[in-house]
Formats: C-alpha cells, sequence, structure tokens
C-alpha cells in the first residue's frame, strides 16, 4: 500500500527527528494536518522543535504508535525493514510512502519548483535562492537541509507558486533506494558538482553519476538547468539532455560569468557577467571561491524569473547565511570561532582556503571530526593531506564511530597527521574532543581562527571551546 490517499487529516512519521522529517512534520501542521512521530532518539534541538509546535513525539518504534490508525504513515531513509512500526503498518493496511513522495504531493503540488543538486553548495545555493524571492516578493515555499539565517528554520509554506527544495542524492527508504531527488520533476534545476561521497550507498564514481544523469532526464523540454562549467563530470552528464542548459562559472563561454572580484571587508564583491555583458555587481557576507560560485547560480535562478539586478543585489547583501556555514559562533578574547559543515576532501579544502583568504593576517586553527559514512573510510586517505594548504595549525580527531566501518577500510587520523606533519604542517591527532579543547585554549591567542569542521555535533566543541577561552 506503498500510496497517498486522496484524503489526509492525519499522518505518522516513523523516524521524525531527523532535520528534514522534522521540517515536513512542521509543514504538514501548517497545513491542518494531525501528525504525531517516533525515532529511536529523540533529543533537543529536534524534539524541542517538534514539541514547540504541539507535535506528539513518542521515543522508540512500537506497533503501538499506529494503534489510532493515522490516514497516513511517512518513512524515514533511516528506517530499517526490520522496525516494528513497518509490521504494524503492514498488518493494519495503513497506506505509506516516503517522504519525498509526500514532499511532492503535500508541499510541491501545483507549484513551480526550483530544485538545486551536486555533491557540494546544495544548501547554500537552495538557501539563497529561496530567499533571494522572498526579498523579492514572490513569497515562495521551501524545503532545505540548514537552518536559514533569515527565517530561523528550514522550511516555510509560503503564498507564492514556487517552492525552492535541496535536492538530495542519498537514497529514498529501505522500499526505495533510488536517490531522493528522483522524486522530484524541477521547473529550474540548479546542478553545482558531482564528485564521489556516500560511499556507504554508492560503489563509485560512475555510479553516482547514473543517478545525477537520470535526475537531469527529468527536466523536461520547457526546464531549465543552471550547470557550473568547471566540472568535467557536470559537463560530461549535459549531452542529450531536452532542456534548456545556461552554464555558469568563469570560463569564457559561459552564459553567467563571474567578472571582477574583490573583498570590502566584511563583503565579498564580485560583478556578474550575462552573455558577455554586465548584469550587476553584488556584494555578500559569505566568503570564498565556492560561495561566490553558489551566489552566481542563486543570481542566474532569481534573474530568468524576472527578477532585476538591484533587487537581486538587495537580496544577496541581506541574506544572512546559513547555521552550520561558516558560522560565527563567537569570539572571546579576541579569539574566534566558526563552524562549518565541511566533510568532503572538495569542502574542507575549499573552506580552509576561504577562510585563509578573508583573514590573511590571522593564524588558523583547522579542527576536524571525519564521522560520515564516506569519511570514515580509507577511500580519501590520501586525498585529505592536501586540502590543510594555508591552516597554521590542524588539529584531527579519531573518528567516534569507526566500529561501523570495516576495519580494512577504516580511515587513519593517526595517518593523515604523518601525512601533514610530511608537508611541514603542524598536526595533531586526539582520540577524544576534550583533548583538543584543552590544546587549542593553551595555543589560541587573540586574533586567531579557530574553524571546526564536523557534519555532526563533534560533542558540542564550539560551546565548550568558548567557555574555556
Amino acid at each position: 500500500m506503498n500510496f497517498i490517499p486522496g484524503k489526509v487529516n492525519s499522518v505518522h512519521m516513523t523516524a521524525v527527528c531527523g532535520s528534514a522529517m522534522g521540517a515536513l512534520a512542521a509543514v504538514l501542521q501548517e497545513k491542518g494536518i494531525a501528525v504525531t512521530g517516533s525515532d529511536a532518539n529523540v533529543y533537543p534541538p529536534m524534539s524541542t522543535f517538534l514539541a514547540g509546535r504541539g507535535i506528539t513525539v513518542t521515543e522508540g518504534f512500537s506497533t503501538d504508535n499506529l494503534a489510532y490508525r493515522p490516514d497516513l504513515v511517512i518513512v524515514g531513509n533511516a528506517v530499517r525493514p526490520d522496525n516494528p512500526e513497518v509490521g504494524g503498518w503492514v498488518e493494519k493496511q495503513i497506506p505509506y510512502c516516503s517522504m519525498p513522495q509526500a514532499i511532492n504531493r503535500f508541499l510541491v503540488a501545483d507549484k513551480q519548483s526550483v530544485v538545486v543538486t551536486g555533491t557540494h553548495g546544495k544548501t547554500t545555493t537552495s538557501a539563497i535562492v529561496a530567499w533571494l524571492l522572498t526579498h523579492a516578493g514572490h513569497d515562495p515555499s521551501f524545503l532545505i537541509g540548514g537552518i536559514l539565517g533569515n527565517f530561523h528554520s528550514n522550511h516555510r509554506v509560503g503564498s507564492g507558486g514556487c517552492v525552492v527544495l535541496e535536492g538530495d542524492e542519498y537514497d529514498t527508504a529501505f522500499f526505495d533506494k533510488k536517490a531522493k531527488f528522483l522524486h522530484y520533476r524541477p521547473d529550474v534545476a540548479v546542478l553545482t558538482s558531482v564528485e564521489f561521497d556516500h560511499a556507504d550507498i554508492f560503489t563509485d564514481l560512475d555510479h553516482v553519476k547514473s543517478a545525477f544523469d537520470e535526475f537531469l532526464f527529468h527536466i523536461g523540454e520547457s526546464g531549465r538547468l543552471i550547470a557550473f562549467d568547471n566540472d568535467p563530470n557536470v559537463k560530461g552528464l549535459l549531452a542529450g539532455k531536452a532542456c534548456k542548459i545556461e552554464m555558469y562559472g568563469e570560463e569564457p563561454g559561459s552564459f553567467w560569468r563571474i567578472g571582477r572580484h574583490w573583498i570590502d571587508f566584511p563583503y565579498s564583491c564580485f560583478e556578474v557577467l550575462r552573455d558577455g555583458r554586465t548584469f550587476g555587481c553584488f556584494k555578500m557576507t559569505l566568503i570564498g571561491d565556492h560561495n561566490r560560485m553558489n551566489a552566481l547560480s542563486a543570481v542566474a535562478v532569481a534573474a530568468g524569473m524576472g527578477i532585476p539586478a538591484d533587487v537581486i543585489a538587495g537580496g544577496l547583501e541581506t541574506f544572512a547565511g546559513v547555521k552550520r556555514r561558516q558560522e560565527m559562533r563567537g569570539v572571546k578574547n579576541g579569539v574566534m570561532v566558526l563552524d562549518d559543515f565541511a566533510h568532503h576532501p572538495t569542502a574542507v579544502k575549499k573552506t580552509v582556503a576561504a577562510v585563509r583568504a578573508f583573514y590573511p593576517g590571522s593564524r588558523l586553527f583547522a579542527v576536524f571530526e571525519p564521522r560520515t559514512n564516506t569519511s570514515m573510510r580509507s577511500v580519501f586517505q590520501d586525498v585529505y593531506p592536501a586540502c590543510f594548504e594555508g591552516a597554521d595549525v590542524v588539529c584531527v580527531r579519531k573518528p567516534p564511530l569507526l566500529d561501523k566501518i570495516p576495519e580494512d577500510r577504516r580511515f587513519s587520523s593517526r595517518k593523515l597527521v604523518s601525512d601533514l606533519k610530511d608537508r611541514r604542517i603542524d598536526a595533531h591527532y586526539f582520540s577524544e574532543t576534550g583533548a583538543i579543547v584543552d590544546f587549542v585554549v593553551s595555543r589560541a591567542d587573540a586574533d586567531d581562527i579557530i574553524l571546526v569542521m564536523s557534519n555532526g555535533g563533534f560533542d558540542n566543541i564550539h560551546e565548550r571551546l568558548l567557555a574555556a577561552l
């Protein structure tokens, strides 16, 4: 019974505490649907987020959670086939669906959709697009994998005719192993990059490319694709696609290009050329070449929807960023602590380079926790050492969940530190987070930057550093 019934008054969400599932729960509630949820671990901030909206969440999975017979069960991709609630909805013959299926039905519906995809930059780019549309008065809906500073939320149900989605290539559900973004049929799409990632899902780069290739075929002839011009994997996927394609980047022949760019602290400033002619000059508080490209693709989306350059400029200048993307967590005794989601080697390299270039006179501590299913594997062991160039001191934590990875495939933080020392970088290995805090606090001085990179909470290291400083 994998379908969504015509009338839905009540929904139960199994594994509700993921960021996207929690946001979807709030969306459904705002649409007048009664929502309950369950998860194995219920704790802040998601527990308080849902509780604040009056959504009942049960800790632990049980068939009892379905006793009231909701009209629909929405299944998170963390749910395994042996979850007791799976047997419950089968026994009670309750219709069920995946999260992207529900997003299509309840949030996208008949709206024009903008879907941002790519190995890197999805969250920031989709957040910029959502804010530019809002600033221009389009009142879009959105569901994005990060908290937008302008909204203090990762979702919104707007009254306008457009919805912005972050298109994730991770698998959909245990009963649907295809990429989440394959459920969407975008009117406008952005493709930022294609690299190997999610080693627990994809076998190799060709496997990743096949998912993106299928996604691009879903963009119809009337659709529009904004594609990055300096990624050979992206370019290799464009042949034979029916949609209108606009390249963006810095290559001479691209329709959207960066012209001059400079730093006017605290802003990054840049000129945008459209088809060889100046479209406008823009400034933003985001830093780094990669964020300039993210912003350029968002400018292209907004301009294609008829938003004038001066309105786009006002939106970019007032864009308040995304939590955990170069987020300044605080300054104590002149030492700044930055938080970034970087974990893939490319993201680490670009983030370190961006902070180094923006704060050239500061000493830079790069604190790295490899904890994703990819970074805990040895697949990028020999790639990471080149990614920390520009950092003055590097602190690498032992991966916290290594027992999830077969022993012969595990990433070695010790080896990374050794390789960094061979490159004459002051690098240090740590088996636990408290030792990193003690070390950094003993070494940090006024005007130093501490850049923390992890896709997880990292044992609350940011607040612990600020308290200790």
